[in-house]
């Protein structure tokens, strides 16, 4: 007898069973429901942000499902899709009741969530490529993590603005790149549509606004064209179908604050989309288009003889209409249509019986595993890093001397394409020509390039600057394991110098981090059989100094509290306790004791934005209360030494011994300008569940930049990790405090 649920809750399900037949899916009905029973009866008592039963979710995820053409076994997948991670249900039950594939399936999307992790970052790190792994063997577990992602995208309103700031970020640099990758148009726009949202409100309400200001008169020019295009292919017996769109939100958001453009510079704000019925009707409809209105000069881009990395095909032209509107014409056949609105889900039909991967379809998969055996040995900042540019939207298409077609990361150097080819010619590389002409290693590559990679068997290998100038991770893999296995000695020394350096920032020797036996498990956490090894791996890249440095000291200040034993800074608070023991207990204010005040207004200065841990001191201000500053102020020590300044109004102050509040300061950052760098600033400071109120940048000019963040932490301590993590990201050359 079937099992009954919540009156809203059938309705989902009906909603679901709806749009299967609506879909004509020839699926097993029972089959589907035994599947919503058991993620209904599973859930049972658990609910969403917004109160309704969490089943909805799994039921929403098989719509999406359903609407991309999926399969029986990728519905029900769906449908139990969080069963294992989120309940009692194991995934030797789920293959018993469904299947080996089903389980498969559902154990593919789950996180790992019972294994301990030294960092949230080597966590999503870990969860990502057991993810790609089950991928590599079956498409269906991503396109259910797409839908799953999608739906939680669609209700994100209802979480803290901390989980819509992270997931967003999550979805911009993973999700958004591997629907693209996958050439799933139409999801990878709304996925980056709703992350904007929440990344940066303030731009998208702009954005929102001067659009919906403009649609009306946007539609009906978009109206307009669209009948006369109709009307020349009907003359010349064309048969078509012309929709239109506005260009959505993030693709605006990227071109006006990447390339500097206003909303009116955008060529290809309008965009109006010929689906023609065979190949050869494309180029006929491009000749009536050019016919009809003028074409933009460098505005032409032919998908359809070179077809992106992701299997997008269509002819590009951006023209000038009759009102003086630029607007973009794609043409396409109906099946680049439907390979672009959802790209490999458009033709992922399972048989009855069948799974797995289709004959033929194993090299279009290749690409997942080449990743995944590129990034093996990736830390977790680099593998993001990699993962990003090596799916990410941007690409050039170069070529060969034999004409081959080679498409790599936009601002690909001959570097580049030299490991492309294949690992022996990049290590023997010693110069690159350009179309015909010598070119330096650190040269951009543009589409249509032909590039020759000049070898010579006496060469020394790369070098080790080529890491900064590679824009592909699996060239600056490759690299690195040529470093690896040429120059151990070299890379010991360099590594120990490293090392060396970064563990006396963080005030320790190794002397007394061996004390503390907190090196030995280290490097067997890391799979090192020796601390050379160790010096090794940071010296070809494989690990990070200021990474293991950082680890050490966490564990050292593990062991001494578990020993009882007593850290530097602690025997001096030690000292300072006995100082005041005797001391009046005074009322702390916003997490501040004004000596000799009971009750008086506090603020923080801006000029150094103190916080718990800073040695502080107060100014009596006229109507303000006491201003906060730190005691190395630039304001403070002018003011003390400056006789005129009433230096009398400095008093004495200090921080609570139990402080709750949070409290913001100001970093300055300073870099190297490159592609991406705000995109590793953020993901670094998400990795360490900061909390940022801004983060802007701008451009100095000769190759450099800089950032200006402001963030809330607990105490210096934590400001001091943000700092040390900030620091590490690659071209970043200094972060500083506020301190005018």
């Amino acid at each position: 007898m079937p099992y009954e649920f919540d009156a809203a809750v059938e309705q989902c399900f009906l909603q679901l069973k709806n749009r299967i037949d609506e879909a004509g899916m020839s699926v097993d009905h029972g089959r589907i429901r035994a599947a919503f029973e058991l993620a209904a009866g599973s859930h049972m008592g658990q609910k969403r942000k917004d109160g309704s039963p969490y089943i909805t979710h799994p039921i929403a995820a098989a719509i999406i499902v359903v609407d991309m053409g999926l399969d029986e076994d990728s519905v029900v997948s769906a449908l139990l899709h969080d069963v294992v991670e989120d309940t009692s249900v194991s995934c030797d039950e789920v293959s018993r009741l469904f299947g080996r594939g089903v389980a498969d399936i559902v154990d593919g999307v789950t996180k790992l969530t019972r294994v301990n992790f030294s960092s949230k970052e080597d966590e999503q790190m870990e969860n990502m490529r057991k993810m790609l792994m089950a991928m590599s063997r079956d498409i269906r577990v991503i396109l259910i993590k797409l839908a799953d992602r999608l739906h939680n995208m669609r209700t994100m309103e209802y979480q803290s603005p901390e989980k819509q700031r992270s997931k967003s970020l999550e979805t911009m640099q993973i999700y958004a790149p591997i629907a693209h990758r996958l050439g799933m148009q139409a999801v990878k726009w709304e996925l980056e549509d709703l992350s904007l949202k929440y990344l940066d409100p303030e731009a998208y309400k702009a954005i929102m606004t001067t659009i919906d200001n403009r649609r009306p008169v946007l539609e009906k020019f978009m109206q307009d064209m669209r009948d006369k295009i109709t009307y020349r292919l009907q003359e010349w017996g064309i048969e078509s179908t012309i929709n239109y769109r506005l260009k959505h939100v993030h693709s605006i958001y990227r071109k006006m604050y990447t390339q500097k453009l206003e909303l009116k510079e955008i060529f290809d704000l309008c965009a109006l989309r010929v689906i023609v019925n065979d190949l050869s009707e494309c180029y006929n409809v491009l000749g009536q288009i050019h016919d009809m209105f003028k074409p933009v000069p460098g505005r032409f881009k032919d998908y359809v003889s070179t077809p992106k990395p992701n299997g997008y095909q269509s002819v590009h032209t951006t023209v000038i209409g009759s009102e003086g509107i630029p607007f973009e014409v794609q043409i396409r056949t109906w099946d680049m249509h439907r390979a672009a609105e959802y790209g490999i889900a458009a033709h992922w039909k399972y048989k009855s019986g069948e799974s797995g991967v289709k004959e033929g379809d194993e090299e279009k998969f290749a690409w997942v595993r080449r990743l995944l055996e590129n990034q093996q040995s990736s830390e977790a900042s680099d593998f993001f890093t990699d993962l990003q540019i090596d799916m990410f939207a941007d690409e050039v298409f170069v070529f060969s001397p034999r004409g081959d077609v080679i498409n790599l990361p936009a601002n690909a150097t001959p570097i580049d394409f030299a490991y492309n080819i294949h690992s022996a010619v990049g290590n023997r590389m010693v110069g690159a020509k350009v179309n015909g002409r010598i070119v330096p290693f650190d040269h951009k590559l543009q589409n249509g390039d032909i590039v020759e990679i000049l070898t010579s068997k006496a060469s020394s290998g790369p070098s080790r600057d080529w890491l900064n100038i590679a824009r592909s991770g699996s060239a600056r893999t490759k690299i690195k394991q040529w470093f690896k296995k040429e120059r151990r000695e070299e890379n010991v020394i360099r590594g120990k110098e490293m090392f060396d350096a970064e563990m006396r920032r963080n005030g320790i020797t190794l002397a007394e981090a061996n004390e503390a036996d907190v090196v030995s498990p280290l490097l067997k956490k890391l799979s090192f059989s020796s601390i050379d090894d160790l010096y090794a791996a940071i010296g070809y890249g494989g690990v990070t100094a200021t990474k293991t440095a950082n680890r050490i000291r966490d564990d050292l200040v593990k062991a001494q509290k578990a020993t009882g034993a007593k850290s530097a800074i602690e025997k001096l608070n030690d000292a300072a306790e006995r100082r005041s023991k005797n001391a009046k207990p005074q009322k702390a204010i916003q997490g501040v004791i004004v000596a000799g005040i009971d009750n008086c207004l506090v603020k923080f200065a801006r000029c150094c934005t103190p916080v718990p841990g800073d040695d502080i001191v107060g100014f009596i201000t006229r109507g303000y209360g006491v201003s906060i500053h730190r005691s190395d102020c630039k304001n403070h020590i002018s003011g003390r030494l400056n006789p005129d300044s009433e230096a009398g109004r400095w008093i004495d102050v200090s921080w609570a011994e139990d402080i709750s509040e949070s409290y913001v300061t100001n970093l300055q950052i300073s870099a190297r300008d490159r592609s991406g760098l705000i995109m590793d600033i953020a993901t670094a400071l998400n990795s360490l569940n900061a909390k940022v109120r801004s983060l802007n940048a701008r451009d100095l000019g000769d190759g450099m930049a800089s950032a200006n963040l402001t963030v809330e932490v607990k105490d210096l301590t934590e400001l001091k990790t943000i700092i040390n993590r900030l620091t590490a990201i690659r071209s970043v050359t200094g972060v500083a405090r506020s301190n005018n």
